[in-house]
């Protein structure tokens, strides 16, 4: 019997940026830390298989298939990095810090957004910039990719959606229904939405039809809020996960919380226990067997506690009870 979770051995030194499974599989998992380090685990084996260290935080990392990781850092860089051969390429720059950095499929591409007010895509066979898209001002946040579908959410609280086939525009500007700023963006599974999560414990569920049947069916929740002695502690919503099967999603807060969410019936299917510090970053493997838990301290506390808790990854294998729509 496995255990229903466990942490992973070797974890980074500093803040886990990001969490990701590869393409189709719950074996193979990477993750990106402001310790400069890309980690490649075999998770069933609880084993570390390579490591890739480099002089700058990374603040995401992606698969592009099972042996290929790309990572982009604080110092401007998308690198592409071989497990196989432990061979390692950097492919191109921005003008900023990359904070987001995501596979597209439906082109064979990477999508790189950064600070610097653009999101780039990138041809990894000529290894080189084939685009350059203007977000409007606002530096990238946040990223989501299915098909051809794009949402990126800004520093001035605006979403844009992208269309792959037709990037000369975007195809639409939404204000965010969060009054604060924008932590996370993730689109639905199926294309027709996205969640976003923001710094003062509230998570918005937004519908892309402008039709008003469909527009009624939005809304947002608070989460990730304790009350003690009559003071609501409000803590920010760090990282959001779908779980492509069931549609419904994970979310991570500074808290130290994890919650499963019903988005379609508006509400909360469980809590997991608490981690000893901020979740960080969570990501379902594709076939949603498994979630991977990066949990890292935040400096969220208003002074720095004589004991900061050493950055961890859990990796849970939910139930469908956890994770089924009721």
């Amino acid at each position: 019997m496995r255990p229903p979770e466990f942490k992973l051995n070797n974890p980074p030194e500093d803040l886990i940026s990001a969490v990701k499974f590869g393409p189709k599989s719950n074996q193979y998992m990477a993750a990106s830390s402001w310790d400069g380090t890309l980690r490649f685990y075999d998770v069933p084996a609880n084993q570390l298989r390579q490591k890739f260290v480099q002089d700058a935080p990374l603040l995401d990392c992606a698969f592009m298939d099972i042996v290929h990781v790309v990572s982009g850092s604080l110092d401007n860089q998308l690198r592409l990095f071989d497990v196989n051969t432990q061979a390692e390429s950097i492919i191109g720059a921005h003008e900023e810090p990359i904070r987001c950095v995501e596979h597209a499929e439906y082109v064979n591409g990477i999508l790189t957004g950064s600070w610097d007010n653009t999101v780039k895509l990138w041809d990894m066979r000529e290894k080189r910039c084939v685009g350059t898209f203007e977000q409007n001002n606002g530096k990238v946040y946040s990223m989501s990719v299915i098909d051809e579908k794009i949402v990126v959410a800004t520093s001035d609280r605006k979403v844009l959606i992208w269309d792959l086939r037709k990037m000369d525009s975007y195809i639409m500007k939404r204000e965010s229904s969060l009054k604060y700023q924008t932590r996370c963006i993730r689109l639905f599974p199926n294309k027709e939405g996205y969640v976003m999560s923001s710094i003062e414990g509230r998570v918005a569920v937004e519908y892309l039809d402008h039709d008003p049947e469909v527009q009624r069916r939005k809304f947002a929740f608070k989460c990730h809020r304790n009350r003690e002695q009559n003071i609501e502690q409000i803590y920010p919503v760090n990282a959001l996960s779908f779980h492509n099967v069931y549609q419904t999603f994970a979310t991570g807060g500074s808290d130290g919380i994890v919650n499963i969410w019903d988005g379609f019936n508006k509400k909360r299917l469980c809590q997991f226990h608490e981690y000893d510090t901020s979740i960080s970053t969570l990501n379902f493997s594709s076939d949603g067997s498994a979630l991977a838990i990066g949990c890292s301290y935040l400096d969220q506390l208003p002074e720095t506690p004589a004991t900061v808790p050493h950055p961890a990854i859990y990796i849970r294998y939910p139930t469908d009870q956890e994770t089924k729509q009721k």
